[in-house]
């Protein structure tokens, strides 16, 4: 879905970020991501998100009903690229797996970076590689000064 949507978000001028696709019982939810350097505002999302409705009306790759979401990525943004993950190595994140690694599910810490395929994570004192195909969520935790 994202080689259909990306072109359309980037030819508005926004940072295609990502998409997240949620099956929550009878209610689906297509939350598209979009980024620009001075911000994003729900003038952008209105605008982005009917671009969207159009292209998807007509390329329907979604058989059920569903509702189109477009959104700024925020401060608590979802990662979702290894570009991403690079791009906010040493801030705080937290990130939960398809499946159990090394014994666990959830991780919370300092984002070292990338390497290869896999996402360096440090936690509690000790370095994890984490694959990025096994990542389900991983979302950056806002840091505020005092």
């Amino acid at each position: 879905m994202t080689e259909m949507l990306a072109p359309v978000v980037e030819s508005m001028g926004f940072t295609y970020w990502g998409l997240e696709y949620l099956v929550q019982g009878k209610h689906t939810v297509l939350r598209v991501f979009i980024d620009h350097e001075d911000g994003i505002t729900v003038d952008h999302c209105a605008d982005v998100s009917r671009q969207l409705s159009s292209v998807l009306d007509v390329e329907d790759p979604i058989s059920q009903d569903y509702t189109l979401e477009v959104s700024s990525p925020g401060m608590d943004r979802p990662l979702f690229t290894l570009e991403q993950f690079q791009a906010y190595a040493n801030h705080i994140i937290d990130v939960r797996l398809r499946m159990p690694f090394d014994g666990r599910r959830k991780f919370k810490g300092q984002l070292i970076g990338t390497e290869q395929e896999d996402v360096v994570l440090f936690v509690d004192g000790h370095e994890y590689l984490l694959p990025i195909e096994l990542i389900e969520k991983a979302r950056v935790v806002p840091q505020f000064k005092d």
